[in-house]
């Protein structure tokens, strides 16, 4: 009966003959971290302001809502009075949703700072490991040549 090869031995020669750095991969693990904590700390700022905008927003509103609650004593005081919380209310909508937006301004600035900054970082972590692999292949390749030569 014929014996089947064990290749487990094979696997790990062809292993031991190519070896991997794996601190280019813990690198790009701690870039991708570190560049997701700056996303994150830019999402929360925005976040965290959007809020304080819309809690003035709400409490301006609800401070105009008091004076159309009051007793008026002719009814066309009360007209006016709708009228002015209207104009009032456009006027303060205005200026919080401009707010929103510098909000929204500031957040894709930082954004695409950041990205362009990653990029760059990858960019060049990726010409090192490429210079490190071919300098470690020609190394493998000589190696690998000069043992046949040898046999």
């Amino acid at each position: 009966m014929a014996k089947t090869p064990d290749f487990a031995k094979t696997f790990q020669d062809m292993v031991a003959n190519f070896p991997i750095d794996t601190s280019s991969f813990q690198e790009a693990f701690k870039s991708q971290g570190v560049l997701g904590e700056k996303l994150a700390r830019v999402a929360l700022t925005a976040a965290e302001r959007s809020t304080d905008i819309s809690a003035r927003w709400a409490k301006d509103t609800i401070a105009r809502m008091g004076e159309l609650a009051v007793v008026k004593q002719e009814p066309s005081d009360y007209a006016k009075s709708l009228s002015d919380f209207a104009s009032a209310s456009a006027e303060v909508a205005a200026e919080h949703m401009a707010a929103f937006a510098e909000v929204a301004k500031k957040v894709q600035m930082d954004t695409v700072d950041l990205m362009l900054t990653a990029g760059k970082d990858v960019a060049a972590e990726a010409r090192t490991v490429a210079e490190t692999v071919a300098r470690d292949n020609q190394l493998a390749v000589k190696k690998a040549a000069t043992t046949v030569a040898a046999k």
